[in-house]
């Protein structure tokens, strides 16, 4: 208990001293490589349950979560529908370990690969009907405002993009054109430059909608 009490004076999150996290109606293995999952982020995954609640045709759909991290997007959609073909790509060969975990952990079948999707050929991984992601949005000069906990055991490379470039993996997501209908998590600071992208790069019927907390944080578009 002792060795507990100091690791939360240090700051650390819970989560990963434990080891483990219920979000979503999930028990996911958590770790220094992967993000905790937010409310926001289960604010996305309801999202796309809500535009696909009613569904006229019976043929699979199929899914990318881009940057999966623990699989928590990836495993939550493939929970609520079952018959849907869930892949899930991350840069992080330990973040992909531990989202073959969960995916076991919580007995769903979700095709996990690490990808770099700077580099690697991911259009041969394409069509997809549904792209989700929840991409690095976070300015290093926001790290100023952040809790300690977040910042000493995070992983900096699942949460922070250059000042200079701010929309840097949206960009890269948008133009990838993997899928015919995006939804993205996002910086609460960018929602109208995002819609000028996403038109740009060729999505109509752009639409944000604001969390819990009235911030624009999720921005979705279909393939022109």
């Amino acid at each position: 208990m002792q060795t507990i009490i100091d690791r939360l004076l240090h700051f650390e999150p819970i989560q990963y001293i434990f080891g483990h996290t219920l979000w979503c109606g999930l028990d996911l293995k958590v770790t220094p490589a992967t993000l905790i999952p937010r409310p926001e982020t289960a604010e996305l995954v309801e999202r796309v349950n809500t535009a696909y609640s009613i569904q006229t045709d019976h043929a699979a759909i199929r899914v990318l979560d881009i940057g999966t991290g623990s699989g928590c997007i990836a495993i939550a959609l493939k929970k609520k529908h079952p018959d849907w073909l869930v892949s899930g790509i991350d840069i992080s060969e330990e973040a992909i370990g531990v989202a073959k975990e969960n995916a076991q952990r919580n007995e769903v079948e979700v095709d996990f690969r690490k990808m770099d999707i700077f580099s690697d050929k991911c259009g041969a991984f394409a069509p997809f009907d549904i792209v989700v992601s929840n991409p690095p949005y976070i300015t290093e000069s926001e790290k100023n405002s952040m809790r300690p906990n977040v910042l000493a055991f995070e992983p900096h490379t699942a949460l922070f993009v250059p000042d200079t470039d701010p929309l840097l993996f949206y960009r890269r997501i948008a133009s990838l054109h993997l899928g015919m209908h995006l939804f993205m998590e996002i910086n609460e600071a960018y929602p109208s430059e995002l819609q000028v992208l996403m038109t740009e790069t060729g999505y109509e019927d752009t639409h944000i909608t604001n969390d819990m907390y009235g911030k624009p944080r999720i921005i979705e578009g279909r393939m022109a």
